[in-house]
């Protein structure tokens, strides 16, 4: 599909169409000249476009009333196989109406623009909306050998037919359809050899497309909440055939699964053997995407991944480390690999009270699960002489309960008891607490491993802005 084109008519649309890109990063806005600003290109007539556009074969978001873009296509409206999906949307994003292109996936982006918009939108399609998938504008990867007998098919399935599926597709399996083996209607997925199965009107062909190069995408969803996601990561997540992650990870985006995408869970201690799940996922050609809250490469499951990379590379034939990037083979080594960044809760927690981040801060992790304690109270002891803010990660669970209060204790050695910290728990979600208090006042039962604490410097004040509202902040300079 060509990059999609954002049609306004004047500056008030200008809200809408940007929600719209957030779905569609690389979509393009055009605005009407001398009535609206920011656009991305501009124009001086709207039929001229809207025209020039679709003889293009580009999408069109129009946000106007459908009935200026029927018009002005209705002459150009002669073969449906190639329309490009056309779809007005109201100016205030309250109506998402796919009007045209239902073969090329109009009802794919109205459902990617109603997310971001929060509307429910106005398809149409029965067939789609009663089998949930798209008999004639199969997912990338399969092409319809057939689409003349496709019409007689849908409604015979419409009628009740049930369908003998041969081969296996993920997108027809996860469907609605109604399977069964002695069915009177059949959908075959052959390979290049066409000569497999003889398309007919009561069986549909679909050739798989030559196997392209699997991706694994390792985003980071930010703390919780919805409008912390980057436009980046929500459009990795809605474009992905598969979602592998822990459960509760995946729970706080699955308002987004379409309902093609597989979905992977897996418990929390598992790290490496999802990641390795989600390599292999892509091995096979699909398009992976590795969840983690926060920010993937921070405590997270990015490092999981390369270590699985760096693994897997020495496992298979040296064992000497310095030279296994340069000459070993990896069984990943054709896979595209991205890291999405997020924001991480730590930097959730400080906007929740200002800014304690403003100067020079570190990151340590209190888990002693994959490094010894030791180490962390070396690196407590250090930073807290090097007068740096510190965020504590992982500070309790329910089989360590002490080191929180040991962590406390080197801290007393170098800061002062009335040193402000904050408790930041379930940041960005429907839970979320936010607490600030004194060092010395840090309790095991104020923390979980859903909480994020932030310990101030010794230069760490708070700030009133009125009698009801104070602020943290950790100022810039030394003084």
């Amino acid at each position: 599909m060509k990059t999609p084109a954002i049609v306004i008519l004047g500056s008030a649309s200008l809200p809408v169409a940007r929600q719209i890109k957030i779905a569609l990063p690389s979509a393009v806005i055009y605005g009407l000249e001398n009535r609206t600003t920011s656009a991305d290109q501009t124009y001086s007539n709207f039929g001229d476009l809207v025209r020039d556009l679709f003889s293009q074969c580009v999408p069109i978001i129009g946000i106007c009333a459908s009935g200026i873009l029927i018009r002005t296509i209705a002459p150009l409206l002669n073969n449906k196989w190639q329309e490009p999906p056309i779809l007005a949307i109201a100016e205030d994003g309250s109506a998402v109406v796919p009007l045209l292109g239902g073969l090329q996936g109009v009802n794919v982006l109205a459902r990617q623009i109603s997310e971001v918009l929060q509307v429910s939108p106005a398809i149409t399609t029965t067939g789609e909306l009663r089998f949930q998938t798209a008999l004639l504008s199969p997912p990338q990867g399969y092409k319809l050998i057939n689409p003349e007998d496709a019409k007689g098919f849908i409604s015979d399935l419409l009628a009740g037919e049930k369908v003998r599926l041969i081969g296996e597709a993920f997108w027809l399996t996860n469907s609605q359809l109604t399977f069964s083996p002695q069915g009177k209607l059949t959908i075959a997925i052959v390979g290049k050899d066409l000569q497999e199965i003889k398309p007919n009107p009561t069986c549909l062909v679909y050739q798989e497309e030559e196997a392209k190069t699997g991706q694994l995408i390792i985003v980071g969803t930010g703390p919780g909440s919805a409008e912390w996601m980057s436009p980046e990561v929500r459009s990795v997540l809605l474009s992905a055939t598969d979602w592998v992650g822990y459960k509760t990870y995946l729970d706080l985006v699955e308002y987004l699964r379409k309902p093609h995408i597989i979905r992977h869970e897996s418990d929390n201690r598992v790290e490496l053997e999802r990641a390795e799940m989600a390599l292999n996922l892509a091995v096979q050609g699909r398009s992976v995407v590795l969840v983690s809250s926060g920010d993937p490469g921070i405590y997270a499951m990015a490092a999981a991944v390369f270590e699985v990379l760096e693994h897997k590379q020495i496992c298979e034939g040296s064992e000497n480390r310095q030279d296994a990037c340069s000459t070993v083979q990896s069984p990943y080594q054709n896979i595209e690999i991205r890291v999405c960044p997020g924001i991480s809760a730590m930097q959730g927690a400080a906007a929740m009270v200002g800014a304690p981040l403003g100067h020079d801060f570190c990151v340590i992790s209190l888990s002693n699960i994959l490094k010894p304690w030791e180490v962390i109270a070396d690196r407590i002891s250090l930073a807290a002489q090097a007068d740096l803010v510190i965020a504590f990660y992982n500070p309790v669970s329910k089989d360590r309960r002490w080191q929180l209060e040991k962590a406390k204790e080197i801290l007393l050695q170098w800061r002062k008891p009335e040193t402000p910290i904050v408790l930041a728990k379930n940041v960005g979600r429907p839970q979320q607490e936010v607490k600030i208090k004194s060092l010395i006042d840090l309790a095991i039962e104020d923390a979980d491993m859903r909480t994020v604490i932030l310990i101030g410097s010794s230069q760490t004040r708070l700030v009133k802005q009125s009698e009801n509202k104070q602020w943290l902040y950790t100022p810039r300079h030394y003084r």
